[in-house]
């Protein structure tokens, strides 16, 4: 039976991969920080304490064939550190390092690295829009060249502290594959929505059931999602699949929504129609600045999209949830 590790085993993503691996036949270990914490009682529970280069993984990692590593420094809504790069870099980028030199030191065979679509970029433009057509070679911006679609090939564009440590990340895991043989696999994933979920995509649920009308029909963007049955599913492939290793895959549901779309599908799920009222995107845009906001706006109006066209090729993975059918059951739960 092949033991697997995930890190991260008590987060939103942890609990829902753990439970499935668990179904499917896997001998799951969950590695948490502090022994408070409560898990499936099938999953063996690891307390390793903070993640930095002095955690000591050995005991979680005896026996173990792979590693999934979703435990990470995430963003932090009031940052009191003056140098927020370094404190992210402690655990993003020198604790995925030194438990991958752990894991390999042990006969892991493989890990599989959980990274985020921030690597890619903040934001693509949508080519179907006459205000933000896509002329002859992307345009560039002030955060450098934007896509229409994010893919694999893209060069590393991340704009933030933590997508700054999650491209190092992945740069570090390559060294370690090279000098070790450690089979690494990463995953950057857009949102990821499901029971439990929290955050803007929580936000918009609390409203919806308020009956709260929104100024959002007029905003014409594309997003990716990924719902969390989707997500875990693809970790699985990646974690088995022999095409896997060395390879980095964008994964999402395949079916990208606007933001307004996304409202109206989630409403009809929850039975209270979601109310949209028109308004300019630049009079949110600017009343997103003088509230200081200006980030959660534009994640509201913006594209981000992504091609996951490599894993269904080479890995031969499909979502097993449609993403109507994913709303629903996050609204469901």
């Amino acid at each position: 039976m092949t033991t697997i590790l995930v890190s991260g085993a008590n987060g939103f993503v942890g609990r829902a991969l753990c439970d499935s691996l668990q179904q499917h036949g896997y001998n799951v270990r969950g590695a948490v920080r502090s022994c408070d914490v409560v898990l499936n009682s099938q999953v063996s529970r690891y307390s390793v304490g903070e993640i930095n280069t002095l955690t000591d993984w050995s005991a979680a990692l005896a026996g173990v064939d792979v590693v999934i590593h979703l435990a990470a420094r995430v963003h932090v809504m009031n940052e009191t550190s003056g140098d927020p790069l370094t404190e992210f870099r402690k655990t993003n980028v020198q604790g995925t390092e030194h438990l991958a030199r752990s894991a390999a030191a042990q006969g892991v065979k493989r890990l599989v690295f959980v990274s985020s679509i921030k690597v890619n970029g903040e934001s693509t433009v949508l080519a179907t829009s006459k205000f933000e057509k896509i002329p002859p070679g992307p345009p560039l911006t002030k955060w450098g060249t934007i896509k229409s679609v994010f893919s694999e090939t893209d060069e590393a564009n991340p704009q933030d502290p933590y997508g700054v440590s999650k491209w190092e990340a992945e740069q570090a895991l390559h060294r370690v594959a090279k000098e070790t043989g450690l089979e690494v696999v990463i995953v950057r994933p857009p949102l990821v929505y499901g029971a439990g979920v929290k955050g803007n995509f929580a936000q918009m649920l609390k409203v919806l059931t308020k009956g709260i009308p929104l100024p959002l029909a007029s905003v014409h963007n594309l997003r990716s999602l990924i719902y969390i049955g989707n997500f875990v599913d693809a970790l699985k492939v990646c974690a088995a699949h022999p095409a896997a290793a060395g390879r980095t895959f964008l994964v999402s549901d395949g079916e990208d929504v606007s933001t307004p779309d996304l409202l109206r599908q989630l409403g009809a799920a929850m039975g209270h129609p979601a109310r949209l009222l028109p308004c300019p995107p630049l009079l949110l845009k600017l009343a997103g600045r003088l509230l200081g906001r200006s980030d959660q706006i534009q994640r509201l109006l913006g594209s981000l999209r992504v091609d996951s066209s490599r894993i269904r090729r080479e890995l031969g993975w499909q979502p097993p949830f449609t993403l109507k059918e994913g709303l629903g059951l996050t609204v469901a739960s």
